[in-house]
């Protein structure tokens, strides 16, 4: 009853894994994955502890096939069970046991594998292996073209429920401590991979880092159009001078915090520049 992707980048050393369902927050029973371990996707009559187990074996030094096998074999119910499996070296693994209901099938590519149940037709993972071979981008945004090449090609054939997409690296995570990079979730819409789309460039917006291409500096007149913002949401109390002084600044990373952007601009670092990503959305968002 479900379609998913699992993968490693290894340029990124990113783990992640990307899934939709006619089923209620499919990705919280669907999705594991950890720096250094891998990633895994456990579904059809999931067997929720293959997430963690899977991980486990991986992460002691088992290939994928073997941690697959391993887990397979102490499984009585493993003709309904679908399972892929991407481990710390890229090494890919799936299952699809015969009793899973049709259509139901995988590919296991380099570095990924794809699979579903309960599909249209086998052109879903197929079209979910192409798309992600040719997709650019971070890894997220691969596995997002993924699902929703598999999205578009007919998907689950019950209908559409939920969506998720979770990477992880190492020291990736807000706040620099842990390696839960994206972990966005869709448990509940009409259109879930549609509007996963939508909160994965928010999170490109919120926590992704400038480039240095993207930062301008900031001029008298873009200091005037900086103050006028602060003014009118009380962060200033002076009227625009233009002037990029220390009590603006001040006032500006006040504003930044409340609008969840300090990761594109610090009062310590480059702070007579700006972003333009976030200084587009401070525009769209501010702007008289």
């Amino acid at each position: 009853m479900t379609f998913s992707i699992v993968a490693y980048d290894p340029e990124e050393a990113a783990w992640g894994v990307a899934v939709a369902s006619k089923f209620l927050a499919a990705a919280a029973v669907v999705s594991w994955a950890r720096a250094g371990a891998g990633a895994v996707a456990t579904q059809s009559f999931a067997r929720v502890s293959f997430g963690p187990d899977g991980l486990a074996l991986m992460e002691s030094g088992r290939p994928a096939a073997e941690a697959l096998a391993a887990l397979l074999a102490a499984d009585p119910e493993r003709a309904h069970r679908q399972v892929g499996m991407v481990d710390p070296r890229g090494g890919a693994a799936a299952h699809t046991g015969s009793d899973c209901y049709d259509w139901a099938g995988h590919h296991v590519g380099e570095g990924f594998t794809c699979q579903g149940n309960i599909l249209a037709g086998p052109q879903v993972v197929a079209a979910m292996a192409d798309a992600y071979r040719s997709a650019r981008g971070e890894l997220a945004d691969r596995l997002l073209a993924a699902l929703t090449a598999g999205d578009d090609a007919g998907g689950d054939r019950r209908g559409k429920q939920s969506a998720g997409v979770l990477v992880v690296k190492a020291n990736a995570g807000y706040g620099g401590d842990n390696d839960r990079y994206i972990d966005l979730r869709v448990d509940d819409d009409p259109e879930p991979v549609r509007k996963l789309h939508t909160l994965v460039a928010a999170h490109h917006l919120f926590f992704g880092h400038p480039r240095p291409e993207d930062q301008i500096p900031i001029t008298a007149d873009l200091a005037r159009e900086i103050q006028v913002w602060l003014r009118d949401r009380g962060y200033h109390p002076h009227e625009p001078t233009g002037i990029w002084d220390d009590a603006t600044k001040t006032a500006f990373r006040a504003l930044i915090g409340s609008e969840n952007l300090e990761e594109r601009w610090s009062l310590d670092q480059h702070s007579d520049q700006i972003d333009r990503v976030a200084l587009d959305y401070l525009r769209a968002r501010l702007q008289a």
